[in-house]
């Protein structure tokens, strides 16, 4: 057996036994006991309980003083695994890798394994495995926990799986590539009354419903048009019943945008509004807004070099250096607040193809196809960065 079959089954040992044993956000400890035994296998001194269950591997080489982050996300979700006759599916249920981290883990493993074994750079390689990156705590936590005072990096290099665009493609850019996440709850009170006497009460189900549509109106008549962002009101809560109009009613949602200034202006404006109409129909409003996941800014002296291991690895023609940025979000992005570094998206397979189920979806799986390209991209970008 040739060593790139040999080299191809072991990144799918590894991707398929996480895939089995999913855990979530800070709960990820026999993942982190996984993780730690196959890097010490590899002869790496491994530094556990990094903002809470993360951990940090370092491999140094020759004598150059530089040192790059390549990074992993360990967590899955709560979604049950809806994959009966997968030889690998979730042993865990009501949990799953709905969202590929298995793979991410599976290639900064095979990178590590790479680079242990060629030992072609000068200067230190960090490996970084982040829990708790589905609800954007995981990256703020192990910078909290002294993550670059203890592990300094000059850089630090992510990827993500991208179900849709075709299995093994690169696509980056310098600038945002995924937007920021803030949450916002609106809590209106209202008077409750019998459905047969409205007249009676103050109805907010009416009062909710205006809201609702006029926040739409914020991106399209506040916000310059040239800046993107997203409002989605996506839960309706009432305390009501068929026969009674209710006293409160809640609405949750969130936004996406890339700047600090385009969030303070989305907050202040669907702060107006609620408020605004609520007291206009005689109603109180509690508004509510967090902030929640950073933007993804690829800083623009690293584009290039995540580029360049790119187009080492798959060809000029299999890179898209100018991606369209999406409206998803990335705790990566809170490690780019603090360090350089870049981001790509590693394309999982195309819609109707192997790995086109979206992310979060309970058929969804990482491509093994891909495996073998991500861990070459990060020992690659690893080897140009400290170049």
């Amino acid at each position: 057996m040739s060593s790139e079959n040999q080299f191809q089954q072991q990144l799918e040992a590894w991707r398929h036994h996480l895939h089995r044993h999913p855990e979530v956000g800070f709960e990820e400890i026999q993942t982190s006991d996984f993780l730690a035994a196959a890097l010490q296998e590899m002869g790496l001194e491994v530094h556990r309980g990094m903002g809470g269950t993360g951990l940090v591997a370092s491999l140094t080489v020759g004598e150059g003083g530089k040192s790059v982050g390549i990074r992993a996300d360990m967590d899955a979700l709560h979604i049950h695994e809806d994959a009966p006759d997968r030889c690998h599916s979730s042993t865990h249920p009501g949990k799953m890798h709905a969202c590929g981290h298995d793979g991410h883990m599976s290639m900064v493993l095979g990178a590590a394994k790479l680079l242990t074994e060629s030992r072609d750079f000068n200067g230190t390689v960090r490996f970084i495995f982040q829990p708790a990156e589905e609800h954007g705590c995981g990256a703020k936590a192990m910078i909290a926990d002294g993550l670059f005072e203890r592990f300094p990096v000059d850089a630090i290099f992510g990827a993500h799986n991208m179900p849709g665009l075709p299995a093994g493609m690169i696509s980056t850019r310098s600038g945002g590539i995924m937007a920021s996440e803030d949450l916002f709850e609106i809590r209106i009170k209202g008077q409750g009354t019998h459905a047969a006497r409205p007249h009676m009460g103050v109805d907010p189900i009416v009062i909710g419903s205006q809201i609702v549509l006029a926040l739409q109106t914020v991106v399209s008549r506040n916000l310059d048009p040239s800046l993107p962002a997203v409002i989605s009101c996506t839960e309706f809560l009432t305390d009501g019943i068929r026969n009674a109009v209710p006293t409160h009613v809640t609405i949750k949602g969130d936004t996406r945008s890339y700047s600090p200034e385009v969030q303070a202006l989305l907050e202040k404006r669907m702060r107006e509004i609620s408020v605004g109409i609520s007291e206009m129909n005689g109603a109180t409003c509690e508004f509510i807004y967090t902030h929640e996941f950073a933007p993804t800014v690829n800083w623009e002296q690293c584009t290039p070099i995540a580029v360049e291991a790119a187009i080492n690895i798959v060809g000029a023609d299999r890179v898209n250096a100018d991606v369209t940025p999406m409206m998803i979000s990335e705790d990566f992005g809170a490690f780019l607040q603090v360090v350089p570094g870049n981001f790509v998206f590693i394309g999982n397979g195309e819609t109707n193809a192997t790995g086109g189920v979206p992310l979060h979806n309970s058929k969804y799986d990482f491509n093994d196809e891909v495996l073998a390209t991500g861990a070459k991209y990060f020992a690659e970008v690893a080897k140009v960065a400290l170049r």
